[in-house]
């Protein structure tokens, strides 16, 4: 783990050429905010000292009680690739402490810190996560404004011609090796204008760090390619929609708490007891890990998403896969999860919900080895597998109920959280929809 210094930022400063910082924090709703400063600005920032309005940031604090800070944490030091006038950006990823010096608990990424912490508190060291983000490239217009016009109608794995989002990749994992990353793959997806780019796992914190700047750097190479990124769960009608699959894996002193060479399958007790967490909550936390409308468009039958709660080893079928790799690389991988998701968020409910597992010394029950996609109504419900929330809606409700869930998010995130998702559903559920007309207009 890196452990930059104050004095090692000034000298980056320096040999970079760095002339302004953005001090970057993100909101409940996982949406990046910053606030730049000048270089002559750092030490103020280096001391902690750096104020804001967090009135005017959705689900922080009322007016009255607005003043928060922003405490850099030096080890997300990052120079931006891409020139800026005449000297280059920098960011730090900060925590948002309240004018006491106090963590803010409406910061999401403080919020992960905490859960973490009871995670350490249980004798557990680390909490990795590897993510699978997937996105669509779409055409800008002439005004720079996104269409709905496809770069190109590729398939899985496919290449030029017609892979046409192959050079845009290709500038976008540079890009990240050039900020550090080390990306294991990157490939056409299934849908059309589809792609997926993968980047080596890390600690929780660090993982969730990366996401947010790994959306950062598609979007901004893809504008310089005349193009629109978008991690839309379901931009288009009748393809395959867009998930971020989690690997997470449990560590204790260094060894992986989620293998066990005697164990059924090399997986330990401790594996099954977190996978039986996350089954029993995932329900509770679907609002968490697919928070948008949009997102239970993708969560369908027919168009490879998991929408069954199951789990399996052999499978890709149902929510939870446990991938082959065994030893170090033991993982669970719960396939729900899509990319609009707060990374910060999603991931401190993931972590609850499998420490709770653990706690009340839960079992998963038997794996499902079937391709659910196939079984019917019947078959399913002989299995006992029921399917995730089916809108934004009863995911909210199920939210609601879940008071694990509620504290992995704590008493004020939850709170507002719930407040900003409730005015979505509804907005969403008075407007009418041009399908809707289409269908009744003449009709009635």
């Amino acid at each position: 783990m890196r452990n930059t210094t104050k004095d090692d930022i000034r000298k980056y400063v320096i040999e970079d050429n760095v002339n302004f910082i953005r001090l970057q924090f993100t909101d409940i709703l996982g949406m990046i905010k910053n606030v730049e400063i000048p270089i002559s600005q750092l030490e103020k920032a280096l001391d902690n000292k750096m104020m804001f309005d967090g009135s005017s940031i959705e689900g922080f604090v009322r007016i009255e009680e607005s003043d928060m800070y922003l405490i850099p944490d030096l080890n997300t030091w990052m120079v931006f690739p891409w020139p800026s006038g005449t000297g280059k950006v920098a960011r730090l990823i900060c925590d948002v402490s309240l004018a006491n010096g106090e963590p803010f608990p409406g910061d999401p990424r403080g919020n992960l810190k905490r859960i973490l912490g009871e995670m350490e508190a249980m004798g557990f060291t680390d909490f990795n996560l590897g993510p699978e983000p997937e996105f669509f490239l779409f055409k800008l217009d002439s005004n720079g404004e996104p269409t709905m016009e496809l770069n190109d109608h590729g398939d899985y794995f496919d290449f030029a011609p017609l892979d046409l989002g192959e050079n845009c990749r290709r500038d976008i994992v540079l890009e990240l090796e050039a900020l550090g990353f080390e990306v294991e793959a990157s490939h056409h997806e299934a849908a059309p204008g589809q792609h997926e780019i993968d980047f080596k796992y890390a600690d929780a914190l660090t993982a969730c760090d990366n996401i947010q700047t790994f959306k950062l750097v598609v979007k901004t190479i893809a504008r310089k390619h005349g193009l629109h990124a978008t991690f839309m769960p379901k931009p288009i009608f009748g393809v395959n929609g867009s998930g971020m699959h989690c690997n997470i894996s449990l560590f204790k002193d260094g060894e992986n708490a989620f293998f066990d060479e005697n164990g059924e399958r090399k997986l330990s007790e401790t594996a099954y007891q977190f996978m039986a967490g996350v089954l029993d909550h995932v329900e509770g936390f679907t609002a968490i890990t697919n928070p948008t409308v949009n997102s239970y468009k993708r969560l369908v039958p027919g168009y490879e998403a998991p929408c069954y709660i199951a789990w399996s080893a052999q499978n890709r079928s149902p929510l939870i896969r446990i991938p082959a790799s065994r030893g170090l690389s033991t993982r669970i991988e719960v396939r729900s999860v899509d990319s609009v998701a707060n990374p910060y968020l999603a991931l401190a409910a993931i972590l609850k919900s499998g420490l709770d597992g653990i706690q009340r010394d839960l079992d998963p029950g038997k794996p499902c080895d079937r391709n659910i996609y196939e079984m019917n109504a019947a078959e399913l419900e002989n299995e006992g597998i029921v399917t995730l929330p089916t809108d934004l809606d009863h995911a909210l409700l199920a939210l609601g109920e879940d008071s694990i869930i509620q504290d992995a998010l704590g008493a004020h995130i939850y709170a507002n959280y719930k407040e900003a998702k409730q005015r979505e559903w509804d907005s969403y559920r008075i407007t009418v929809h041009p399908w809707e007309i289409e269908r009744y207009m003449k009709m009635y």
